[in-house]
Formats: C-alpha cells, sequence, structure tokens
C-alpha cells in the first residue's frame, strides 16, 4: 500500500502540522546555505578573482529570477491550497497544468531575451572588464536552465500547498550534493572555470526537477496529469498572476532595499562591511525557523480556507504566531549570550568581533519581532491578501532604508540594527489594526 504524501491540515492538531510542515522547510534552507558556501569556495579557489566577481555579480540576477518565479509559485500553492481544502481536484489539476503552462512560458520568454541581452545586464551592473568574459558565459548558460529551475519551485510549491514539505527537501539535498559533486568535477578538476559552474547548476537543477516530477505522478494523484493535456485556464490564470506578481514584487523589494542598505555600510570600511557580512550570515541561519513557520501558517491557512474551516484558520494562526514568538525569544538569548563566540566564527580581527558586538547589543532583544512579522505575512498569504503583503513588506524596507541612511553616520553599524527594529516595528504597526480587520471578516463568514 503507497503511502499517503499529502498531509490534510483540516483536520488534526494545528501545532502538530505547523512544526511537521515547517522542521523539513528549516533543513532545506540549511542546505541550501551550506551548499552556496561551498560553492562561493569551489568557484573562488579554482576559478580566480575575475570568476568569483563574475558568479558574485550574475547571482544578484538570478536570485531576482529565483524571487519572480517563487513569488508566482506562492500564489499557485495558495490556490491549489484552498482546492485541496475543498476537496476539489478538478479545479486543483487544471491549476497545476495553468502553472506548469505559464511557468514553461515565462522560461522561454526568458532564454529568448535574456541570452543576446546578457551583454546589456552586465553593463547596466557596471561589470569591470576583467570579469566581462566569464560573467557572459556564466549567466548564458544560467539562462537555458530557466525551464529546470521553474519547474522544481512549481512542483515544491504544489508539493507543499498539499502538506508535503518532505520531499522537495529530500530532492534539495540531492540537487545540493550533485552541484557541489560537480563543481569540484568540472571547476576543479577540469579547469572549467565559471563555465563548469554554470553548468553544474543547470544539471544540479535539472535533476532536482525531475525528481519532483516522477514523485508527483508516482505518489500524488491528486497533483498528476498528462502533459498531453497542458494549457492555460484563464480565470485560473489570472488569479494566479495576480496574487503571485504582487508576492513577487514584495519579494524583490527586500533584496533592492538590502542593496541600499549595504552601500551605506559600504562607507564605513572594509572592517564594517566585513562585520555586516558576518552578522547576516548569523541571522540567515537564526531567522530560518521563523520563516519556515510563516510557510506552515499560509498552507495550514488556504487549505482550511478553502474547506470553509474558519474558526480552525484564527485558532491555528494564533498557535503559529505563539510558536513564533517562542523562536524570536530563543534566538535573542542564543544572540546575546554567545554574541562574542559567534562573531569570532568569521574573523579575528578585533574590530571586526567589536562592530558585530555592538550590532547584537541594539538588535539582539528584538528577534522576536521579524518572527511576528513573517507570522503575519503567512497568514494574509494564506487567505489571499497579498496587496496587503506587498504593503507591509514596502513599509518594512522603506523605513529600514531610511533610517539605515540617517543612523549609519551617527551609530555606525549599530545604526543598522537599529534601523531594522524601527522597520520591524512599523510593519507590525501598519499590519496588526489591517491583521485584526481581517480576522473579524473571517468571524462573519463563520456567523453566515
Amino acid at each position: 500500500m503507497k503511502k499517503d504524501h499529502t498531509q490534510d491540515m483540516t483536520e488534526g492538531s494545528a501545532v502538530g502540522h505547523l512544526i511537521r510542515f515547517s522542521v523539513p522547510l528549516v533543513l532545506g534552507n540549511l542546505f541550501q546555505l551550506s551548499y552556496n558556501m561551498v560553492d562561493t569556495m569551489v568557484v573562488g579557489r579554482f576559478a580566480g578573482s575575475a570568476g568569483l566577481a563574475a558568479v558574485g555579480t550574475c547571482d544578484q540576477i538570478m536570485n531576482l529570477l529565483i524571487l519572480g518565479v517563487s513569488g508566482v509559485c506562492i500564489g499557485a500553492s495558495v490556490l491549489m491550497g484552498n482546492f485541496f481544502g475543498a476537496k476539489d481536484h478538478k479545479r486543483l489539476l487544471a491549476e497545476m497544468r495553468t502553472t506548469v503552462t505559464l511557468g514553461l512560458l515565462f522560461a522561454a520568454v526568458i532564454m529568448a531575451a535574456g541570452i543576446p541581452l546578457t551583454g546589456t545586464f552586465l553593463g547596466l551592473m557596471q561589470v569591470q572588464p576583467e570579469a566581462w568574459q566569464a560573467g557572459e558565459t556564466y549567466l548564458r548558460i544560467i539562462f537555458l536552465g530557466m525551464p529546470f529551475m521553474c519547474l522544481y519551485n512549481i512542483y515544491s510549491a504544489a508539493l507543499r500547498s498539499v502538506g508535503d514539505s518532505d520531499t522537495p527537501v529530500r530532492y534539495l539535498a540531492v540537487s545540493c550534493g550533485i552541484n557541489i559533486a560537480m563543481d569540484l568535477l568540472l571547476v576543479a578538476a577540469l579547469k572549467m572555470g565559471v563555465a563548469g559552474a554554470a553548468a553544474a547548476t543547470v544539471l544540479a537543477q535539472g535533476i532536482s526537477a525531475v525528481l519532483c516530477i516522477l514523485h508527483v505522478n508516482r505518489n500524488v494523484p491528486v497533483l498528476r496529469f498528462s502533459w498531453k493535456t497542458l494549457g492555460i485556464d484563464r480565470q485560473l490564470a489570472g488569479k494566479t498572476l495576480s496574487y503571485g506578481g504582487l508576492t513577487a514584487l514584495q519579494q524583490c523589494a527586500q533584496p533592492i532595499g538590502n542593496i541600499l542598505i549595504q552601500s551605506s555600510v559600504n562607507t564605513l570600511g572594509v572592517s564594517a562591511a566585513a562585520a555586516f557580512s558576518a552578522v547576516r550570515k548569523v541571522e540567515d541561519i537564526g531567522l530560518l525557523p521563523g520563516r519556515s513557520i510563516s510557510t506552515g501558517i499560509t498552507a495550514f491557512t488556504a487549505q482550511n480556507e478553502g474547506a470553509g474551516q474558519h474558526r480552525r484558520t484564527r485558532d491555528g494562526f494564533r498557535k503559529g504566531m505563539g510558536i513564533e514568538a517562542g523562536c524570536g525569544l530563543l534566538v535573542s538569548a542564543l544572540v546575546l549570550l554567545l554574541r562574542r563566540p559567534l562573531m569570532s566564527l568569521f574573523t579575528t580581527d578585533p574590530a571586526i568581533v567589536e562592530a558585530g558586538v555592538d550590532y547584537f547589543r541594539i538588535i539582539g532583544f528584538c528577534y522576536a519581532l521579524p518572527c511576528l512579522t513573517n507570522g503575519m505575512q503567512g497568514f494574509f498569504r494564506g487567505i489571499g491578501r497579498m496587496g496587503s503583503t506587498v504593503l507591509a513588506s514596502l513599509t518594512q524596507i522603506s523605513v529600514r532604508v531610511a533610517v539605515t541612511l540617517l543612523m549609519v553616520p551617527v551609530m555606525g553599524l549599530s545604526g543598522v540594527g537599529l534601523a531594522c527594529v524601527v522597520g520591524w516595528s512599523a510593519m507590525l504597526g501598519w499590519g496588526m489594526p489591517w491583521l485584526v480587520h481581517c480576522a473579524s471578516r473571517l468571524d462573519r463568514k463563520k456567523e453566515e
């Protein structure tokens, strides 16, 4: 008897569902962070400084593409979660076919436009002449792999929408392992430089995409369809692009704001920039559980709203926010206790260590704030309020950038920490009243 790979969140313990769903996501993100560090080390050691600069620059373009694709996938996953919760498997399959078709069309457009315009992109990013050729090679190979990236993200989002967060993580781990092995073979052993690094990335993405598709076809009948039936349901496509476009805008706003913040930090000198890089690595790992719980809240909310279980939606959200707050308090305690040893993992330079310690001294008490904002965003996405997530994120990042620009000249790197606290507080100050309003509407639905 085949194992049921879905997770129906409309029944059973809300806390149990959220934790079971979120733990694999934390592990998957840790795999991704580990891979990124190894990949950077291999390219830096065996492809030279020009190769490392080229890959670092092209990764910014690649990240924007990934965020755009994943934004649309989040929108699609909310609709799929609604249909799965409502047991409407016919519309679930129609949404799956529509999303796959849209993803392949997007990939075709990116390949057709991106490959000939590679030089234009590099020019806009002011790539140095010594890194230009390597950048062109890397980016063109990445563009060729766009169909794999789109398919992996679509199938991963679809699996999460029906409660299966384990499978995408397993295949992500396989993909990371293959990527590292191919990096060592193509870049280190065969001396293929950045072309080898790009080929390794595309090959790994292709294998992970194929594995996800095979898994769905064998084990998840509610998502299985014949590729001969690919096509677009116009109504579903419009809703998918409406949800997904706003989510993509929200996700892209964050890295753009981070670029402006990084530029301000760079004016403080190399030590401050190095310290900021280290504290960001610590925060990336520390805030992973909160981000994963947020994704769990989205899936839980979407399924229960689709099933019309509005009371359960609110109950799950309250419990999810409790878990978020607990995660934030735990991160704060660990960072405040271990801030100096954590900084010492990255450097022995006393100036860099001290700058990071000062940063954590201000921000260390406040990590519950980003966890609560993540939970709030997860709820908004789950009920289809994508515009609310965009406005909340734009509030946070715009306030954060403005305070950074004002305070960095006065407080140094600690000013960035203060800006984060003010930005998160502004996001909660805007979002919580609207959250209460949305929750009261759910109560009215329940009464009807």
